[in-house]
């Protein structure tokens, strides 16, 4: 058996082990194959880069015998209908928090430089545009990534009729069962979640919120533009060039955490960031403005800059990924738990090449199915088997 009974620190970080702590849906007298070697099937074919369900059944069905026993199967491998009729049944919420333990475990810690540095979190929403629900809707789920390894650390499905907002809750409170706790941890995210609820549900927890003001909070956003900007200096200011555009960001930040300050719960800062790009020749400018309840002493303009752009990095270097790289809006996942389940495999497979170091997932996925021996072998200890220019499997 792939899992053993009793094991070391270092069989702590095998995936067999991560996943022993998931419950089997099935009736024990119908058990032919180990719970542990289909989802670790499962995990191993997707970062190798498979799709669909039938991807995945096929990874398998088409690896050697060596590769099927080290995977736990011993004689035969499970049918694609019994790999799919398992899935879809396994608790999606459950599997994204073991294995996002299982990631966190085999990162490598992020050395905190001084006072500054802090775990920020980035919140935000994606439709699974190619999947449904039994009554038509389509799946809309809600994930917390952390942009410092690119861990997906929590995601939860939308309830029907519903939106982001009432599931932020439930969201954070699964961070906080897999970091321990959200002391001096940074959440930024859109406008929508600019909630009076959200910024008391985390001081309650000595955490903090930053977020974009829009016309969703009328109030608020014409406090924060009624402000005296003109008197204020400077705080930041970064230029980029590339691809044919450049674009300069300045950064403003104001205390407001005085008596008749912003209308807004915990708010200590008011941000200001105005964006200049010049793409052939053409000039635009766009200003945005932020809330945030950490203060001056705690938090720098550039510091806040750079915050506010870790939207960007929940779109680019996880949502786009599981759109382009994984196919995931093509995937017509219909039935059961299964668009949920798949999502929690792609977050895990981005996760997994991000801690590696992989900048490019793409050719990061093509190694791996080449290599499914030391695939398995990564992901069984906590040693580095393979390294090329791009990825290290570990």
């Amino acid at each position: 058996m792939p899992c053993p009974t009793t094991f070391t620190d270092g069989d702590r970080l095998s995936l067999f082990v991560a996943l022993a702590a998931v419950d089997d849906p099935r009736d024990p007298r119908g058990r032919r194959y180990p719970l542990v070697s289909i989802l670790a099937a499962a995990v191993c074919a997707v970062i190798a880069g498979a799709c669909t369900f039938a991807a995945v059944c096929d990874w398998v069905r088409f690896q050697d015998r060596t590769v099927w026993q080290r995977l736990g199967f011993t004689g035969r491998i499970p049918a694609a209908t019994t790999v799919w009729r398992l899935l879809i049944r396994i608790d999606a919420a459950v599997l994204s928090q073991v294995l996002a333990h299982w990631l966190r475990g085999r990162a490598t810690p992020v050395l905190a430089a001084g006072r500054w540095w802090r775990l920020v979190i980035a919140v935000d929403g994606k439709v699974v545009r190619g999947a449904r629900l039994d009554d038509g809707r389509q799946v809309h789920l809600l994930s917390a990534y952390d942009i410092s390894t690119g861990i997906v650390l929590a995601q939860v499905q939308i309830a029907a009729k519903s939106n982001e907002i009432p599931a932020f809750t439930p969201l954070l409170h699964r961070v906080k069962a897999v970091l321990g706790s959200l002391d001096g941890v940074l959440v930024v995210a859109d406008a929508l979640h600019a909630q009076t609820g959200h910024a008391d549900l985390l001081a309650a927890d000595s955490a903090h919120l930053m977020v974009t003001a829009k016309a969703n909070q009328p109030t608020l956003f014409t406090q924060l533009k009624a402000l005296p900007w003109a008197k204020v200096p400077i705080g930041a200011q970064t230029r980029e060039t590339g691809h044919g555009r450049k674009e300069t960001r300045t950064v403003k930040a104001l205390t407001v955490a005085t008596p008749g300050g912003l209308g807004f719960p915990h708010a200590e800062q008011a941000v200001r960031i105005t964006r200049t790009r010049t793409i052939k020749g053409k000039t635009s400018r766009e200003t945005v403005y932020l809330t945030t309840s950490l203060p001056a002493g705690q938090a720098r303009p550039a510091d806040l800059g750079t915050w506010a752009r870790s939207e960007w990095h929940i779109e680019n270097r996880l949502h786009y990924v599981r759109d382009v790289t994984l196919r995931e809006d093509a995937h017509q996942a219909r039935t059961g738990n299964g668009p949920a389940v798949f999502a929690t495999l792609r977050n895990t497979s981005i996760g997994y090449h991000r801690t590696n170091g992989a900048t490019n997932i793409a050719e990061a996925t093509r190694e791996a199915n080449h290599r499914p021996h030391d695939l398995i072998s990564a992901v069984t200890t906590g040693k580095p088997t393979v390294t090329s220019s791009n990825s290290t499997l570990q």
